[in-house]
């Protein structure tokens, strides 16, 4: 992790702490019903932050989960580091067996090792960046596949590949071999794009095809400073529109304060920024879903 970005995260986050004594977690404002979802088509609930649960015909995806009241550095009982200001829509106990854990990269807020340990299965396969799986139990998945830039795996009929991302990959100040990816999701009838984490980028480009693009789970929290790591809703938007995405799925807002922009200032911009296209902004709200 960059020394400069250390120096500027320590003050925010003691001020960070000073103001989550004065205000209790909310409930999510809304709750998904996925034991509803069928098996064919493209089912999404967006559970809070980077956590999307994604029903792709008839297979079950879950993105970057993190269930925890707090994301940061577990030291014995406590965690350091940011407490959630909205519970996620649904807790562990409610959710599907998901049939693939899909992992951007190594950071706390993504990468939340109380959550994945909940969630270990023999059922469950998990896809993860490069130089990351030695963070989990490996042994108690069905299987973990480590993927970089370019590569691909299958599930069943599904194929995910990962593709560069403008970001970084370490945990920790030292780990900085550690990878970090966004990915292209596709299965027969149904492509997703999950951006993970980035800033600016013009790999998006990359990604447009001559198939659909049904669904584009985009960030567009956390840029202000830290524009140099995430991009602002606009940047989003553009990346979005890149790609080829008909819909957008916002993510990495309105779940932890990570910087200093005001709550539902990306969801305005980005919904500013759509002008007249405004059916293409979908799940504003912690814990809304969409059938496609």
């Amino acid at each position: 992790m960059p020394l400069a970005f250390v120096r500027k995260a320590v003050p925010f986050l003691l001020d960070q702490y000073a103001r989550e004594r004065a205000h209790p977690v909310r409930s999510a404002a809304h709750r998904p019903e996925p034991k509803a979802w069928g098996d064919k088509g493209l089912h999404a609930a967006w559970l809070g932050h980077s956590t999307v649960l994604l029903k792709i015909d008839g297979i079950t995806v879950l993105t970057d989960p993190v269930f925890s009241s707090r994301i940061g550095v577990n030291l014995g009982p406590a965690t350091v580091g940011p407490r959630r200001l909205v519970a996620p829509a649904l807790g562990l106990g409610e959710l599907p067996c998901p049939d693939l854990i899909l992992l951007s990269h190594a950071h706390m807020d993504h990468f939340d090792i109380p959550s994945l340990r909940a969630l270990e299965s023999a059922k469950t396969r998990v896809v993860t960046a490069a130089r990351t799986s030695d963070l989990l139990r490996v042994r108690r998945y069905g299987t973990v596949r480590e993927l970089g830039w370019g590569e691909a795996t299958h599930l069943g009929e599904m194929t995910i590949r990962a593709f560069e991302v403008r970001h970084w990959g370490a945990r920790m100040r030292t780990d900085t071999w550690r990878g970090y990816n966004g990915y292209v999701i596709e299965t027969a009838n149904h492509r997703v794009i999950f951006g993970g984490d980035t800033a600016m980028t013009d790999t998006f480009r990359s990604l447009r095809s001559l198939r659909r693009t049904d669904l584009a789970l985009m960030p567009v929290g956390a840029y202000n400073p830290w524009l140099h790591a995430h991009c602002t809703p606009e940047q989003a938007l553009q990346m979005a529109d890149d790609a080829g995405a008909q819909r957008i799925l916002p993510i990495h807002h309105q779940t932890f304060r990570l910087s200093s922009e005001a709550y539902l200032e990306p969801i305005e911009r980005l919904s500013a920024a759509l002008g007249n296209s405004q059916d293409r902004l979908v799940l504003s709200r912690i814990g809304q879903e969409i059938s496609i």
